[in-house]
C-alpha cells in the first residue's frame, strides 16, 4: 500500500479507535484530560512495533519512498507525481475553505455559511456541548431529556475530546473535518485504484464525490435571463442551490453541502465504510493474485495472469526488504529471491503505482493469512460503525452479506462477521435500550424516493444527470475485445445496486429523504465506473471533448453551490451576541447536569452550553423516530404561565428557564404570549440583554 494510502487508512480508522476506546473511558472517569490521555496511551500501542527491527525497516522505507516523491515532484515537475500534488493540493485548499465557512465568530454573533447547515449545526454544537461540558454519561437524548441518545454520535464526541483537550470549538470542528474530507479523497482514490487499475479514474472518481449535482446548472442560464447583470453578474452573487430545493425536482443536493458538512456522522462514516470495501475486494483477490501475479525476475517478460492482460501491461520490479523477518511458509524461488536481495516483480497495468500492487512477504507466503487479517480489520471497524453512522454500518453489513453469497469464500468472511457482530450488537442493543425511538416510523412503502409526483425516469436523470446513462455504458462496454468492467468487478458491484432500488421503494427512515444515506453508497460504488469510462475515453482523442463535457455536466451544478458558499452567498446568524453571552454565563452558573427549559426551535442558545434540554427543535426529533406532541404542548402551557405550568415544572423536573426574544416569537407564532407576571415570582440567576435566565427553586 503506497505511504499516502497508508496514512488516509490510519486516519479514519485511527479517528474511529480513538473516539471509541475515548468515549468507553469517559463512561467511567467522565470526559477529562485521564479519560483522553487513557485512549490516546491504547491507541499508541501499535508504535511498540517499532522494536522490532522488521516493522522499522518497512516504516524508514515508506518514508523514505514518500519523500524522494515529493522531491522528484518539487525538483522534476510533470508525471504523475506532480500532477497528483497539485490535485491533492488544490483539492485541500478547497476543503479547508470550505469547512471554514461551517462555522465562525463576528462581534455580533456566530454564523454558518451553508444553508443546509442551518439547522444541523445548532444540533451538533448541542451533542459537542453535552459530552464536553455537560459530562453526558451515559449518553442521554441531549434534545430529548430521560431518554437513552440513539444518535451515532462519535463524530462529536471525537470532537469534544479536541475540546477538552483544549482546542476551541470552532477549530476542534474544522480540523476533525478537514481530516477526514481528505481522508475521504484518498480513500476513494485508493479504492478506485484498486477497482479499476486506472490512475485517471483514480483522480475522476474523488471528484465525481465531491462536485455531485445534477442538472440544476441549467437554471444558472434563466437566472441570467432574468437578471440584469448578465451570467457574469449571476456568477458573482448566486442567487439559489443548483443541486437541492425544496418542494422541487431537485432533490438529490451536493455531497460537501448537503450530506458532509450538515450531517457530520456521515462524513465521518464514508471513510471508513471505503476502508472496509477496499479490504474485502483485496482480500477476494489476495490468493489470486499471490498465485499469478508474482513472479521471479527471469519470468517477468512472458509472465501471465488468469485474465491475459492487454500488451500494454508492464512489468515494474519492486524491492522486497530483506530485514523483514522470514515467514514460515514460503515457496522455494521467492526464498531464494529474498536470500540473495533480488528484486521480485509483479505485473501492473499503466496507470497503477507500483506501491499499489505490493503485499508483504508474509502474504506471498500465506494467502489465507492476509485475507484473514484483511477480513479481520474490516469487522472490527464495521463493528464500530453503528455508534459512527447507523446507515453506514446497515449498507456495509448488507453489502457483506449479499457479497458472501458471490464469493462464497466461507473462512473468510466468517472472519469478517465474527467481530463485526461480536462488537456491534453490543453497542446497538445499549444505545436502543429506552431511546423511545418509534421503529415503525422508520419502515414504509415510498416508491420512487422523493420524487414527489416528477416521472421517476426524468426524477434522476434531473438529480444526477449523465451519472447513470454513463454507469449503464461502463457495464455493457467492450473495448479492444475484453469488457471495460471486468466479469469479478462486476459481480463484487452488484450489490451495491440494492442501495439504489430499495431506498427507491421504502422508506428507511421518518423522512424519505434521509434514505439518501443510503442511496449515497450506491453513488460511492457507481463511481469508480463511472470514473473508469470517462478516463478511458479522455484516453482516446475522437473522444476527449465528450469525456470533458460529460465530466463538466456532471460536476458544474455542485461546483456553483459550492462557489455559492465560498464566495460568502449564503451566510446565516445562528447565535446573535446576546445569546452567546447567556450561553457564557449559563455554562458558569448552573450545573452540567441542569435541564434548561427552552423553546423548541433549532438555535436556542441553550446548545452551546450542553445542559440538557426538555425538547430541542420537532423537526430533528421527528427525524429520529421520537414523539414529541406532548412535550411541545406543555412547553406552551409553561411560558404562557397557565394553570398546569408550576405542576409540569415539577413534573420534568425543570431547573432552569430561559426567557428570551426567541420565546417569546415562538409564543406569538402560536396565538400565544409570555406571561410576565408568572415568570416575576422566580429569582433571575443571569442576564444579557433581552435574555434572561430564571431559576426554578425546588419544591415550588
Amino acid at each position: 500500500m503506497h505511504f499516502a494510502a497508508r496514512l488516509c487508512t490510519g486516519t479514519c480508522t485511527g479517528f474511529a479507535l480513538i473516539a471509541t476506546v475515548g468515549f468507553i473511558a469517559a463512561s467511567f472517569l467522565g470526559l477529562n484530560h485521564g479519560s483522553i490521555g487513557i485512549a490516546a496511551g491504547l491507541v499508541s500501542l501499535p508504535w511498540l512495533l517499532l522494536l522490532r527491527a522488521g516493522y522499522r525497516s518497512q516504516v524508514a522505507s515508506d518514508l523514505a519512498e514518500a519523500w524522494q516523491g515529493t522531491k522528484q515532484a518539487v525538483l522534476h515537475p510533470g508525471g504523475a507525481a506532480s500532477g497528483y500534488a497539485i490535485f491533492y493540493i488544490s483539492v485541500a485548499v478547497l476543503l479547508g475553505v470550505i469547512f471554514g465557512h461551517v462555522m465562525f465568530q463576528r462581534p455580533d454573533g456566530i454564523y454558518t455559511g451553508l444553508t443546509n447547515n442551518l439547522g444541523d449545526l445548532p444540533f451538533h454544537l448541542q451533542i459537542i456541548s453535552s459530552f464536553a461540558h455537560g459530562q453526558n454519561f451515559p449518553p442521554e437524548d441531549p434534545a430529548f431529556s430521560g431518554v437513552r441518545f440513539a444518535y451515532p454520535f462519535l463524530a462529536d464526541f471525537l470532537t469534544a475530546m479536541l475540546v477538552r483537550s483544549g482546542a476551541s470549538l470552532i477549530f476542534a470542528m474544522w480540523i476533525q473535518n478537514f481530516a477526514l474530507g481528505l481522508v475521504l479523497v484518498g480513500m476513494m482514490h485508493y479504492w478506485t485504484l484498486q477497482l479499476t487499475h486506472d490512475r485517471l479514474a483514480g483522480v475522476i472518481a474523488p471528484l465525481l464525490i465531491l462536485l455531485s449535482g445534477g442538472l440544476g446548472w441549467w437554471l444558472l442560464f434563466g437566472d441570467a435571463q432574468a437578471g440584469d447583470s448578465g451570467l457574469i453578474g449571476v456568477l458573482q452573487h448566486l442567487p439559489r442551490d443548483y443541486t437541492i430545493a425544496g418542494d422541487t425536482i431537485w432533490r438529490w443536493g451536493n455531497s460537501l453541502t448537503t450530506l458532509f458538512i450538515p450531517q457530520r456522522s456521515i462524513l465521518f462514516g464514508v471513510p471508513l465504510a471505503v476502508f472496509i470495501f477496499s479490504q474485502w475486494w483485496l482480500a477476494l483477490n489476495d490468493g489470486e493474485q499471490n498465485q499469478t501475479a508474482w513472479q521471479t525476475p527471469a519470468s517477468t517478460s512472458t509472465g501471465t495472469r488468469k485474465n491475459p492482460a492487454p500488451k500494454n501491461w508492464e512489468a515494474v520490479s519492486v524491492s522486497v526488504p530483506t530485514s523483514a523477518p522470514t515467514p514460515k511458509r514460503v515457496s522455494s524461488k521467492a526464498t531464494k529471491a529474498q536470500s540473495s536481495g533480488e528484486a521480485t516483480a509483479v505485473a501492473i497495468q499503466p496507470g497503477v503505482e507500483a506501491e499499489n500492487a505490493v503485499v508483504s512477504k508474509e502474504d506471498i507466503a500465506s494467502p489465507a493469512s492476509a485475507v484473514r487479517r484483511r477480513m479481520i480489520a474490516a469487522g472490527v471497524f464495521a463493528g464500530m460503525l453503528p455508534l459512527v453512522h447507523a446507515h453506514s454500518f446497515i449498507v456495509v453489513m448488507g453489502m457483506a452479506g449479499c457479497l458472501a453469497l458471490l464469493f462464497p469464500q466461507w473462512r473468510a468472511w466468517i472472519a469478517f462477521f465474527v467481530p463485526a457482530l461480536v462488537i456491534a450488537l453490543p453497542e446497538i442493543l445499549w444505545s436502543t435500550h429506552r431511546s423511545g425511538i418509534n421503529a415503525q416510523t422508520f419502515w414504509g412503502w415510498a416508491v420512487g424516493w422523493d420524487r414527489g409526483n416528477n416521472n421517476a425516469i426524468w426524477f434522476w436523470l434531473a438529480n444526477t444527470g449523465a451519472f447513470i446513462p454513463l454507469l449503464i455504458a461502463a457495464i455493457f462496454l467492450r473495448k479492444h475485445g475484453r469488457d471495460l468492467v471486468s466479469s469479478k468487478l462486476l459481480r463484487f458491484y452488484l450489490p451495491f445496486l440494492l442501495c439504489f432500488l430499495v431506498p427507491n421503494l421504502m422508506k428507511l427512515a421518518p423522512w424519505a429523504w434521509d434514505n439518501i444515506k443510503v442511496l449515497f453508497y450506491w453513488y460511492v460504488a457507481s463511481a469508480p465506473l463511472v470514473a473508469l469510462m470517462l478516463a478511458s475515453w479522455f484516453r482516446e482523442a475522437k473522444w476527449r471533448w465528450a469525456a470533458a463535457t460529460l465530466l463538466a455536466v456532471l460536476t458544474l451544478a455542485g461546483t456553483l453551490d459550492i462557489v455559492r458558499v465560498l464566495t460568502g452567498t449564503t451566510e446565516y446568524r445562528e447565535f446573535d451576541s446576546d445569546g452567546a453571552a447567556i450561553a457564557e454565563q449559563i455554562l458558569q452558573r448552573t450545573e452540567p447536569r441542569a435541564l434548561v427549559l427552552h423553546a423548541p426551535i433549532y438555535n436556542p442558545p441553550v446548545f452551546l452550553t450542553g445542559r440538557r434540554s426538555l425538547l430541542g427543535y420537532p423537526g430533528s426529533i421527528w427525524s429520529r423516530g421520537l414523539d414529541y406532541g406532548l412535550r411541545e404542548s406543555d412547553i406552551r402551557q409553561i411560558y404562557s404561565g397557565s394553570p398546569e405550568a408550576l405542576s409540569l415544572l415539577r413534573r420534568y423536573k425543570v431547573n432552569y428557564v430561559l426567557l428570551s426574544p426567541l420565546e417569546r416569537d415562538y409564543l406569538n407564532g402560536n396565538n400565544l404570549s409570555v406571561n410576565e407576571n408568572f415568570w416575576s415570582q422566580f429569582p433571575v440567576i443571569a442576564q444579557s440583554g433581552e435574555y434572561r435566565l430564571y431559576k426554578i427553586e425546588s419544591g415550588r
